[in-house]
């Protein structure tokens, strides 16, 4: 049933040896590469050691019930474990994203509903960010544009976790299922007849990408610099310090004016550039396989709406999932794990009828 973990644990002693080889510790690339994936093979080995132990426990327990049927509890326990066991390995094994041992950027950006939706953007913004600090992860704004009433018209978020994290728990293997339409109806603060209105807030979210994953040619780049500006078009600062890269190939524009040096804007935008790069080029591998392959790397559509905040009802759905919840309070502080694990669920079961039909 599980035969190919046996080639697994000849892998996993091979980079046991690497680990412990002075030029590995040297190359901090090859070391967090040879880390994260040690750290996937040994969650593989230990639940396969302990499916293969349970085996011998249900065989022990089967003996003693023939002797005693008071042990036949004991023993159906044993068998359910090893189901458990089983299950747990069997998603283990399930082809993942190549992306999901990544740190994520996300962009929240307000569209439909004016300054509300950029109010709403905020929120967003706030509840990834407790989100983040609840699993102990590091995140930084990386660009900003704030509206007049103090939300943000777009904003980028770094989000990076701390150490190895285990499998399937890296910030972008959970976060990515944030990316689409989110809406919300609520009485905006604007509103003075206590009216109950729909807006909107869109949210991207990238693998971020190392230098070392996206070569980006400075000859395929054109890069504007200008003046930086705050709500209401007011300058933040004298000098053109904002920047502007144009991807020439892909046509893809990244701008950043959040620090005060040209150099650092420069820099936080070509971070940026290189995460909007792999994630297309992640999306057109995608598109140029089978349909069979399709479904394992992108199972759950992120491109369109894909959940909505009811303030008056204190409601959380996704659409996607069809997970419902009367917490939206808590879920905006920072509660979002039961929300992303029904969609990792999802997307479990979905790579799993995949790979069985």
């Amino acid at each position: 049933m599980f035969d190919a973990v046996e080639g697994l644990i000849a892998e996993h002693g091979e980079i046991e040896q690497k680990l412990g080889l002075p030029e590995v510790h040297s190359d901090a690339r090859l070391s967090k590469q040879l880390n994260t994936r040690y750290a996937q093979l040994s969650a593989i080995i230990a639940t396969y050691r302990e499916w293969l132990g349970l085996a011998d426990d249900i065989e022990a327990a089967e003996m003693l019930v023939a002797e005693d049927p008071s042990f036949a509890d004991e023993a159906a326990a044993l068998r359910t474990q090893r189901e458990v066991a089983a299950e747990r390995l069997q998603r283990l094994l399930i082809p993942r994203d190549p992306s999901d041992d990544k740190d994520a950027i996300l962009e929240v950006k307000s569209g439909e509903g004016g300054e509300e939706s950029a109010l709403f953007a905020g929120d967003l913004l706030r509840m990834y960010s407790r989100f983040a600090e609840r699993l102990g992860w590091k995140t930084e704004i990386i660009d900003a544009a704030e509206s007049d009433l103090g939300g943000y018209k777009s904003v980028t978020l770094a989000v990076k976790a701390k150490g190895t994290p285990e499998p399937g728990r890296a910030p972008y293997a959970l976060l990515k299922f944030e990316g689409g339409v989110h809406r919300v109806q609520r009485v905006p603060v604007t509103e003075s007849q206590g009216r109950i209105h729909t807006s909107a807030a869109g949210v991207l979210v990238m693998p971020e990408a190392e230098q070392v994953d996206v070569e980006v040619n400075e000859n395929d780049l054109r890069i504007d610099v200008f003046r930086s500006s705050g709500p209401g078009g007011q300058s933040v600062n004298t000098t053109d310090s904002a920047v502007r890269i144009t991807h020439l190939p892909t046509g893809i524009v990244v701008s950043c004016q959040n620090e005060k040096s040209q150099l650092q804007n420069k820099e936080s935008a070509l971070r940026i550039l290189r995460s909007r790069l792999l994630a297309a080029a992640e999306e057109e591998a995608a598109a140029a396989a089978s349909d069979a392959r399709k479904s394992q790397i992108r199972t759950v559509d992120r491109s369109e709406r894909i959940r909505t905040y009811n303030f008056p009802e204190n409601r959380i759905s996704d659409h996607r999932t069809g997970y419902k919840a009367y917490n939206l309070d808590t879920v905006l502080d920072g509660e979002l794990g039961p929300v992303l694990e029904s969609a990792v669920e999802a997307d479990l079961a979905a790579r799993l009828a995949a790979l069985e039909s």
